[in-house]
């Protein structure tokens, strides 16, 4: 095939495409035959990776039906985690598998994070501060100086709402930075409210505190079952080798499919 060995180089993945096709089928009931997958595989659902990572997806959404592509997320949870998950990042409830175990985790040999022999969220505040969690700390300082190399989140006239009486328009950013880049603050302001929404809700988001630091990976698998792409998170804020442009390789991919 002409265009899997433009993506040779993106392949991390020890498994091929028919495996990997062939695990989610059994496990999901997906109907993988002649079709593009795009399988997006997190962890706990309320983890800062999970929302972030869904929350960049929802709005490809269109762009991957065109292209012909199946989206399946799977996410640690149960039915509670999934409709709030699905109500806060606004993604269609038809795109969510769930898991409660780690079984589909295990197959794919996906980092199971810090796990030292202590409390789960001992373990996740530790990954917080970059302890077996590469880049971690880049990432979050990157949230609060912005980045000419990321596009804006938040549209100028949008109101940024932290609680029902905290509030602010989205054009303060412009005080520190230009409109048409990521703005100092702006994405952690998003990261912000993502954590007061967790955090709000952390018993429906986190039912089983064991997997806190489970991370997960991305797989995309073309009509005749060749893995064009995958990717491994190992650490929180992770979920993309280029986190500046965390779908650039979805980018990638559509691009050099439609020119086949």
């Amino acid at each position: 095939m002409k265009g899997q060995k433009s993506f040779s180089s993106l392949k991390d993945s020890c498994f091929d495409g028919e495996f990997i096709n062939s695990l989610f089928a059994k496990r999901f009931d997906i109907d993988f035959n002649g079709k593009r997958n795009l399988y997006i595989v997190l962890g706990l659902l309320g983890d800062f990776d999970s929302i972030e990572y869904t929350q960049c997806l929802v709005p490809y959404l269109d762009k991957l039906s065109k292209s012909n592509i199946q989206l399946s997320v799977v996410g640690i949870g149960n039915n509670d985690s999934k409709e709030y998950f699905c109500n806060y990042t606004k993604l269609p409830e038809s795109y969510l598998k769930l898991t409660e175990d780690l079984d589909i985790h295990n197959q794919l040999k996906l980092s199971k994070g810090l796990c030292l022999p202590i409390n789960p969220v001992l373990n996740l505040m530790l990954m917080c501060m970059g302890i077996n969690s590469p880049g971690t700390l880049k990432e979050v300082l990157r949230g609060y100086v912005g980045d000419n190399t990321a596009s804006n989140i938040f549209d100028k006239e949008e109101k940024i709402y932290f609680t029902n009486n905290i509030a602010f328009k989205a054009s303060m950013f412009n005080t520190f930075g230009h409109e048409n880049a990521l703005r100092p603050f702006e994405l952690a302001s998003l990261r912000l409210k993502n954590m007061i929404e967790v955090l709000a809700n952390w018993n429906i988001y986190m039912p089983n505190h064991n997997y806190l630091t489970q991370r997960g990976g991305t797989f995309f698998i073309d009509e005749n079952n060749h893995l064009l792409f995958s990717y491994y998170n190992k650490a929180l804020l992770g979920f993309s080798k280029t986190m500046s442009k965390p779908l650039d390789y979805l980018d990638n991919l559509i691009k050099d499919l439609n020119s086949l």
